[in-house]
């Protein structure tokens, strides 16, 4: 039975991007596609929790547009996304004017693009975010960074985000609506975010220095990255159905990467370094990525290869959709929230 064949008789009414999909996406990876939406839509209907990863430069990408009503449609429970992503899309809430675009960005030469960086632009494929965004946004978080080092609080790369969002200084500032921003709903519904490798950002440099010059007593007054892996270790235990059975926990990867295996990887931590061996594995993964399986790649990975690693069982349902993820994400995205 081809996806979607029997549910146009049994919902006539339809959104038109989930009818559009039911009706054209039938083979390949556009089957695979509709199939990854139907399970992840099942799995939430069964009460399962879905944490997402975001690799690349998906906030800058405006993926944040739809991911934040996934959020707020309560389609989304936690995040694992690089430190680009964590603060890209604040850059993008409060700048998104002051962005250029080059169209043709394939073509441009070495003196173009060192005439874009002479501008105070930095490129990321399409998009040049302004360095100037990124000052500003360094003097709100040093204010806290050094606060926090005064009072001995100790918190997660996020979180600072948060408290800087949630006091509502940058509301004069925003230039896109902010039900576009994906951080802005995390901070409303306190999500769980983790950023793996933080200190490959332009916030996690900028904390680096400040700590180097001086600025900061220590690197104490952000978690390491240890913290945060056990913090994502204990989400999985309350919400994996290990004390209570339940439908568990789903795995929604974006791209590859950092932001993708450290989440799952509590899996085989907790097996074998927790000595828990009846933990159930992830309930459902799906993975859109543009990397072939080759050289040992983790992106290219096929999901079967990681029932070796204890992270899937033979039984979890998995989906592997190679194609841009800046293409398929917001299809799925829109398949579930009914658009």
């Amino acid at each position: 039975m081809r996806p979607g064949e029997n549910r146009q008789k049994e919902e006539p009414e339809l959104g038109a991007v989930r009818e559009f999909m039911l009706k054209h996406y039938r083979h390949f990876n556009a089957r695979e596609t509709v199939a990854a939406a139907e399970a992840y839509e099942a799995f939430l209907a069964r009460g399962g929790k879905m944490l997402v990863s975001l690799a690349g430069a998906m906030s800058t990408g405006e993926l944040g547009i739809i991911l934040a009503r996934m959020i707020r449609a309560g389609k989304v429970h936690a995040i694992s996304c690089t430190g680009a992503n964590l603060e890209e899309d604040v850059f993008n809430l409060v700048a998104h004017r002051d962005y250029k675009i080059v169209p043709d960005w394939r073509g441009l030469s070495a003196e173009a693009e060192k005439e874009l960086f002479e501008q105070g632009f930095n490129r990321v494929t399409d998009t040049c975010i302004p360095e100037t965004v990124m000052k500003h946004l360094e003097v709100r978080l040093l204010e806290r960074w050094q606060e926090a080092s005064k009072e001995g609080v100790r918190k997660f790369p996020a979180q600072y985000l948060f408290d800087i969002l949630r006091s509502g200084e940058l509301k004069p500032h925003y230039q896109i609506d902010p039900q576009h921003s994906w951080m802005l709903a995390a901070a409303e519904l306190n999500l769980p975010v983790w950023a793996p490798g933080w200190e490959d950002s332009t916030t996690g440099n900028m904390f680096a220095a400040h700590a180097m010059k001086g600025d900061l007593p220590n690197h104490d007054c952000v978690l390491p990255g240890t913290a945060q892996f056990a913090d994502v270790t204990q989400w999985y235990l309350d919400h994996c159905g290990h004390k209570t059975p339940g439908p568990g926990v789903g795995f929604f990867q974006i791209g590859g990467g950092i932001a993708g295996d450290f989440a799952i990887c509590v899996t085989p931590s907790i097996i074998v370094d927790h000595g828990i061996e009846n933990i159930p594995f992830w309930n459902y993964f799906c993975q859109i990525s543009d990397a072939v399986t080759s050289y040992g790649g983790y992106s290219g990975a096929v999901p079967n290869e990681k029932i070796t690693w204890a992270k899937l069982d033979v039984q979890t349902p998995k989906f592997m959709i190679q194609s841009d993820a800046t293409i398929v994400a917001p299809l799925i995205f829109a398949y579930l929230l009914g658009d």
